[in-house]
């Protein structure tokens, strides 16, 4: 394996992802105190162009604090930017968990950045996420997840993405649907994780729990949030409830004595156990484990 290949089988929550503005010091300040399992500090979409080295100092003077369990990644501007190539010196030899690149539509988009990442003398533990936000990148997205050891996590940019194809937000996403299945599909054949897009209503609970229920039923790890209010609402969802871990601990229980008897069969409630059953709930027992601890 080489020294830059990403581990792609740890269980780590990443339930909630909150983008914090890198021109807002007190938000970043803030954001080492939320529940949230990841920090995205934004120095792209969220920070205007006179602010760019200022977003860029601050972010600088963020990754020397502590953000206890929250994984801290930070979405720099393009590369093909004024300002993408000065983000990567200053943010890479910091040890930030993930750089995040924004507008991924290829291969070389992720291999240019690996190529700098590697000169830059950051962390061999440093990884890639991409944001797939245009129509461009769901043409290629074998060849994004296959770019580079380094890539890590496919970020759905939901909001610039419906503009880019000319639709509308609806609340049943619709016409998004087929996209982000195919995402996670990716994603899972290439063993990155996944997470889903924003909510873009602040005050919408119920509008945030059902895009937050939606893209876990369609195999998200979790979802990027724009306000501390969505962290609890999204964790609650994309964490193992108390009756899944329940049923976790019985399935496995169920087919361990089922093979231990040689009858070669289990059934809980009803439902036939297999295997593939008892992967599944071995792996939502291993994330709810790391979720206690983390939280600890």
């Amino acid at each position: 394996m080489s020294l830059f290949a990403a581990p792609r089988s740890a269980a780590r929550p990443r339930r909630s992802a909150l983008y914090v503005p890198g021109a807002n010091a007190r938000a970043l300040e803030k954001a080492a105190t939320l529940a949230c399992d990841v920090v995205v500090i934004d120095l792209e979409d969220a920070v205007a162009p006179a602010s760019k080295a200022q977003a860029r100092d601050n972010a600088v003077r963020a990754l020397g604090a502590q953000f206890g369990h929250r994984e801290v990644v930070v979405r720099i501007n393009g590369l093909a930017t004024q300002w993408g190539h000065d983000d990567v010196a200053a943010i890479a030899p910091l040890a930030p968990a993930a750089i995040l690149l924004p507008k991924v539509e290829s291969a070389a988009d992720v291999q240019d950045l690996a190529a700098v990442l590697r000169r830059s003398g950051g962390s061999s533990d440093l990884r890639i996420w991409a944001m797939i936000e245009t129509p461009a990148a769901f043409f290629r997205l074998p060849e994004i997840a296959d770019a580079d050891p380094l890539m890590q996590a496919f970020v759905l940019g939901t909001t610039d993405l419906v503009a880019d194809l000319r639709g509308r937000h609806t609340v049943d996403r619709a016409a998004l649907l087929p996209l982000l299945a195919l995402a996670v599909c990716a994603a899972r054949s290439r063993g990155l994780v996944a997470l889903d897009g924003v909510h873009l209503k602040i005050d919408d609970e119920p509008g945030l729990l059902a895009s937050c229920r939606q893209g876990r039923d369609l195999g998200f790890d979790g979802k990027s949030v724009i306000h501390p209010s969505h962290i609890g609402p999204t964790n609650s969802v994309y964490g193992p409830a108390a009756d899944e871990l329940k049923r976790a601990r019985q399935r496995i229980e169920a087919f361990e004595a089922a093979v231990a008897s040689g009858t070669g069969m289990a059934v809980v409630e009803g439902a036939l156990v297999e295997a593939l059953h008892v992967r599944e709930a071995r792996q939502l027992l291993e994330l709810a484990s790391a979720i206690e601890k983390l939280s600890g």
